[in-house]
């Protein structure tokens, strides 16, 4: 069975957000999906089957999609997303996914355009727990809804930002998924900056959340007073988001790079392979 690494939201190798990206004839078993990823031990790990029948469900989507990181499945994933539609290489595509339909467009530059449901954001008590769990001064915290279900908090500055180091024990009550700490930009060709941190799902820090971005989107749009916005995630790696916030809905863009075209050969388990045999460039 065929799997790639793909990097995303980046042009180049070994930058950027790794992903695993398994092309299947039809879902198998939870578990199995589950192991993989854990044995990729990226971020996330996407999993997507082409959808055959003639549902009027089917009709809306070209792919089944499913992301999963190392300990548990996500309902949302941006980088694994795009690392999925850059194998694809097809220039539009559908996925069904647990957050409706999301489309990925491919422009013949390389460049890959996700449509993604806008995060609603709710202001919430900036508790005495987060600031001692980061480390940080926390100026304003927003729940990002429920398809993500992060914290967003914006600390006093990007050298904040650049410079906390959380205490990732403490932060795993405060977050059902994770905490997103962000700051304007101040220079360097990016409107904002931000790090993610997942430690309740097995992620203790992603290198380039897509996700995050449909809640940074109208987070700072709302500040800077533009639609149009470039953020830096400044993790080790580091990678770069476009957003263009459009009401309910919030478009990412970025590259993609693979980096591993190889073979899975253990515990299959009965998984199907999409008609994409090893030998296929």
């Amino acid at each position: 069975m065929r799997i790639r690494i793909v990097d995303a939201f980046t042009d180049q190798p070994f930058s950027g957000a790794p992903a695993g990206v398994v092309l299947l004839d039809a879902f198998p078993e939870d578990a199995w999906m589950q192991r993989v990823a854990a044995e990729v031990n990226h971020a996330e790990t996407a999993f997507l089957h082409p959808i055959t029948d003639n549902s009027e469900k089917s009709k809306s989507a070209d792919w089944a999609l499913r992301w999963f990181t190392p300990a548990v499945e996500v309902a949302l994933c941006g980088h694994a997303t795009l690392a999925a539609a850059h194998v694809l290489a097809a220039g539009s595509v559908r996925f069904a996914t647990r957050s409706g339909i999301l489309t990925a467009r491919t422009a013949a530059d390389g460049l890959i355009t996700l449509d993604f449901p806008t995060a609603p954001l709710t202001p919430v008590e900036a508790g005495p727990a987060l600031a001692a769990a980061l480390g940080a001064e926390v100026k304003a915290v927003h729940h990002t809804g429920p398809d993500t279900d992060d914290l967003l908090v914006e600390l006093a500055g990007e050298k904040a930002v650049r410079e906390v180091v959380p205490d990732l024990r403490a932060l795993i009550p405060l977050s059902n998924r994770g905490v997103i700490v962000t700051a304007a930009g101040e220079g360097g060709g990016y409107d904002f900056v931000s790090r993610f941190f997942g430690p309740a799902v097995g992620v203790d820090e992603d290198p380039v959340t897509g996700s995050a971005h449909t809640a940074l989107a109208p987070y700072w749009a709302a500040r800077l007073g533009r639609d149009e916005l470039t953020g830096y995630q400044a993790s080790r790696r580091g990678g770069f988001v476009r957003v263009r916030l459009r009401g309910g809905r919030t478009e990412l863009a970025g590259h993609a790079v693979t980096v591993i075209d190889g073979a899975l050969t253990a515990g299959l388990l009965g998984a199907g392979t999409a008609g994409d045999p090893l030998h296929v460039a």
